[in-house]
């Protein structure tokens, strides 16, 4: 895989950071304010619903571009929203900060996502993903519980700075290591805007589109909740939710490495084997969550399970809105999030219901379980499109 798809990681990883951050910054934040836990978890949504508009609009005005302008644009200002959120005593500026980030985000993925599929061969979109969600998988490892005992130690705000810090570098190696200038298909006029949206009419993409979302909702719908499933159902301390959590991201590491080598020739085998191995493993994570070592190990294989058939799913995005030479990367980023926004608050509709802590399982396996009935009868579908060829 060519240098400019690591670099384009780590700028990734300093973004996952900032996304998941929060889930255990918002007591301190709220207080830091004097606003309720739950006033200040709007942070959350508007970082997520600003992905889900952002990442089309954002997208759309910067197709004309220059790639490596482009990159860099929104790396700098996701690093400037950071440094303004991490100094200012205003709420509603802190919010303002974390819809800059997320528009930057979201622009910075759509192109990044675009670019690492035109950096490598045709039949390697799969593995190119999978080197740049690496990004993704390694903040939750490393980021999101390091950026948790920094806030611990020195405040939210220093968290902030770190994230801040971090885009420096990936700006350096986006400079260093993308090249100037319009990509060839830019150069020579690809297809109009208008054209480009109009795949978004295609059966197949919005069927793609549709899965990936759900999955990716199933994914966050838990992932988000595990803190109270560790302490109230497992009955472990505090300090294990960060375990917990890393158990999970390496999963998703392992996952996406995998299923980066076979997303791309044999993306049917990937989802006919880890879409009812995931929906079965939720099922049982339900089941057994209060025993710590058997909620260790499957939420390592949860973790592992998801983001492989997820990642194959948006690879599945790629192919499908390949034509879409600017705005490709942008329909991944969106089905992306969608997920990410809609699972939460699906899982959260469960707390209050007798299931309780573990609702947000129980609701991880009925999203996944939507997806494969959809996509059972449809199989065919799923998997064939663009370099079939190489899919089959």
């Amino acid at each position: 895989m060519p240098l400019p798809l690591y670099l384009l990681a780590m700028a990734v990883f300093a973004m996952g950071t900032s996304e998941f951050m929060l889930a255990g910054l918002l007591p301190d934040i709220a207080s830091d304010f004097d606003v309720t836990v739950g006033a200040a978890g709007v942070l959350t949504s508007a970082f997520a619903i600003g992905m889900v508009i952002g990442a089309p609009l954002v997208a759309a005005l910067a197709r004309n571009w220059p790639r490596r302008s482009s990159l860099l644009a929104f790396i700098l200002t996701f690093a400037a929203a950071h440094a303004a959120g991490a100094v200012t005593t205003s709420f509603p500026v802190l919010f303002a900060t974390r819809v800059a980030a997320a528009l930057a985000n979201a622009g910075f993925l759509a192109v990044a996502l675009t670019a690492a599929a035109t950096l490598v061969p045709l039949d390697k979109k799969g593995r190119a993903l999978a080197v740049l969600l690496s990004g993704t998988t390694v903040a939750t490892i490393a980021g999101v519980p390091g950026g948790s005992v920094l806030g611990t130690v020195l405040g939210w705000r220093a968290t902030f700075w770190a994230v801040a810090a971090l885009c420096l570098p990936a700006a350096l190696g986006v400079l260093k290591g993308i090249p100037g200038g319009q990509l060839r298909a830019e150069a020579t006029g690809g297809p109009v805007l208008r054209a480009e949206l109009a795949l978004l009419t295609r059966p197949r993409l919005i069927l793609v589109m549709l899965l990936g979302a759900l999955v990716n909702g199933a994914t966050f719908g838990s992932f988000t909740f595990l803190a109270p499933v560790v302490t109230d159902t497992a009955g472990l301390s505090e300090l294990w939710i960060s375990v917990v959590l890393v158990l999970f991201g390496a999963g998703s590491f392992v996952g996406v490495t995998v299923a980066g080598r076979l997303s791309d020739q044999r993306p049917g085998l990937v989802i006919a084997v880890g879409g009812p191995l995931l929906l079965v493993g939720w099922l049982v994570l339900a089941v057994l969550a209060d025993r710590p070592v058997a909620l260790c190990t499957l939420v390592f294989g949860q973790g592992a399970l998801s983001f492989a058939l997820g990642s194959t799913l948006i690879t599945r995005v790629l192919y499908e809105a390949a034509p879409a030479r600017t705005m490709a990367g942008s329909y991944a980023t969106a089905a992306l999030n969608i997920g990410a926004v809609v699972g939460p608050l699906v899982a959260a509709t469960t707390l209050s219901t007798e299931a309780g802590a573990l609702g947000p399982l129980w609701a991880s396996g009925l999203l996944v379980g939507v997806a494969l009935l959809i996509a059972f009868p449809l199989r065919t579908s799923v998997v064939a499109g663009r370099s079939a060829e190489v899919l089959q």
